[in-house]
């Protein structure tokens, strides 16, 4: 029975992980995950894509959500509350790939502390808080039903991977780079921020899957995520490590002009409820619907 190995959350988009034992499950994703983001002057959000170093500040949230410690590079502590709209604090229009939607402004404090330990080129860069998630950003309708939110991840609720799919994919990159130990090194799981990882499933098993439970809770299997250049980065130390693994996925698991690695998942709302329920490591991992797994085009 495959179950769950490991889960993942990121409090703020794009900066490190923490790696809970068990997390709530909230409609548009796990309970804590990227409600907070950095954007730039103009509202779009920026990521490891812009500054791999982004990946070396460390989030805490405070157990009822309403502060946050932040940890710089530097090892510098700087603790906010968070912002809300009932509180005051200002509102504005922030951008993810194109969509648009509402959050909140942290303190001017909180902007001077991030200039003192990101690059200067980034220009002024603002920490927003998304204050009512199951409102602020439909899910794209192709993929989703017009009342189904996620919070401030590239896309959907959250990422599934599995461990016998990076196995199969460290393989490959070991063949390609027969003659050079470094360049083929297995990866580790980190470097594709999943929310869930899996196991004890075939490699690429979870491309067929369509509807699966985890514990007590049903997820439905949006699209496979296609993958960029934070793959790249080593996740430690903020540093571009070369090709891998875009070049292996690119030409051992590309479907058209996507490098996909795991699969985009939105739960299924059984209740109303803010909370759905809980996952824990441990848990099995049911898959309810799935057809053949698709073929990746081959180079």
């Amino acid at each position: 029975m495959p179950r769950l190995a490991s889960l993942h959350l990121y409090p703020v988009k794009s900066m490190y992980r923490l790696s809970p034992p068990s997390a709530a499950v909230q409609p548009w994703g796990l309970l804590g995950d990227r409600r907070w983001m950095l954007v730039d002057a103009d509202g779009t959000a920026l990521t490891q894509r812009d500054e791999p170093a982004i990946g070396q500040f460390r989030p805490v949230p405070s157990a009822d959500g309403a502060a946050l410690t932040l940890t710089g590079p530097d090892g510098d502590v700087h603790v906010l509350t968070a912002p809300t709209l009932a509180d005051g604090a200002p509102e504005t229009t922030v951008n993810v790939f194109g969509t648009h939607f509402s959050a909140v402004e942290a303190g001017k404090d909180t902007t001077a502390w991030l200039a003192g330990r990101l690059p200067a080129e980034l220009g002024e860069v603002r920490l927003v808080h998304l204050d009512r998630p199951a409102t602020s950003r439909p899910i794209n309708p192709e993929y989703a039903a017009p009342d189904e939110t996620v919070s401030m991840a590239d896309g959907f609720p959250l990422l599934l991977t599995t461990t016998a799919s990076l196995d199969e994919l460290n393989a490959r990159i070991a063949d390609d780079h027969p003659d050079d130990p470094v360049k083929g090194a297995p990866l580790p799981m980190e470097r594709f921020r999943p929310n869930l990882v899996v196991s004890g499933t075939a490699a690429w098993a979870e491309d067929g899957w369509r509807r699966v439970r985890i514990g007590g809770l049903e997820f439905r299997v949006a699209k496979p995520c296609g993958r960029c250049v934070v793959t790249t980065t080593d996740q430690e130390t903020g540093e571009r490590r070369g090709p891998e693994p875009l070049r292996a996925l690119g030409r051992h698991h590309r479907f058209g002009q996507k490098l996909v690695f795991g699969q985009n998942l939105v739960p299924v709302r059984a209740t109303s409820a803010e909370v759905l329920g809980t996952l824990s490591v441990g848990d099995d991992v049911e898959v309810l619907e799935e057809v053949p797994a698709p073929r990746p085009d081959h180079r």
